[in-house]
């Protein structure tokens, strides 16, 4: 298991701890776009959600460093990279799923998610 940065945790709580990683309004909007295909920084600034370009770079940089994703090199001139979830990483798949069904019950007009999404994964 990776060690988190120095600014992590604030507590011992593990709610605490795990929000203080993926608690911002963009770290799991990035892992639903990875688990749904995305890899390329361009893939996730073309989102609806309209990540910036800095918010997007910095985001990838701490879930690199917490072990959430890893990057692969696929430029050279100018250096490109894809990132892909760790298995950390998907280990997040189902708490984002509980996350759709909770807001599909008690959040009208939000979006149902494709049954792909939805499926239970086997790592």
């Amino acid at each position: 298991m990776s060690a988190l940065p120095k600014r992590f945790p604030r507590s011992g709580c593990p709610i605490a701890t795990t929000l203080d990683l993926v608690g911002d309004r963009w770290t799991l909007v990035i892992v639903r776009d990875m688990l749904t295909g995305k890899k390329r920084f361009k893939e996730f600034l073309e989102s609806p959600e309209r990540i910036t370009t800095n918010i997007l770079t910095d985001r990838l940089a701490l879930m690199k460093e917490v072990g959430l994703v890893k990057e692969t090199a696929y430029q050279k001139r100018p250096l490109r990279f894809e990132y892909e979830l760790t298995t950390k990483g998907v280990a997040l798949l189902p708490v984002l799923q509980e996350m759709c069904r909770w807001a599909n019950q008690f959040m009208p007009k939000t979006w149902t998610p494709p049954e792909s999404f939805m499926e239970p994964r086997v790592n």
